[in-house]
């Protein structure tokens, strides 16, 4: 039998176990101006996340306008322990995104939890 009168020594909060963190929020709406099909629009897609993924080590989606021929809404998030460096590498997507001909960037919005 257990003895019960022996109290459980108390484990530490949950939040002081975990290092300070921010995660860095990119939405982007895009217009696709040259897209006749959905095809078309989601080769454009495909290839702007695969190198965005590569080449920045995000992580980033087709979040919205799935149906779309000309929109798509992408999303890009970095975590980091710092502000200013996830705001530098969601800076650097963004430019990527915005220097491709294929795509315009119609609305940016940025959020830091």
């Amino acid at each position: 039998m257990r003895d019960e009168s022996k109290t459980a020594r108390p484990s530490p909060h949950p939040s002081s176990l975990i290092p300070p963190m921010v995660v860095a929020i990119c939405t982007l709406q895009l217009l696709i101006a040259g897209s006749q099909s959905l095809k078309d629009k989601r080769q454009v897609i495909k290839s702007l996340l695969d190198r965005t993924r590569e080449r920045f080590n995000v992580s980033a989606a087709e979040v919205d306008d799935l149906d779309a021929w000309r929109r798509a809404t992408l999303a890009f998030a970095c975590v980091s322990k710092d502000q200013v460096f996830a705001d530098q590498v969601l800076q650097k997507v963004l430019a990527t995104v915005e220097s491709n001909p294929l795509v315009e960037v119609a609305d940016v919005q940025m959020e830091f939890v």
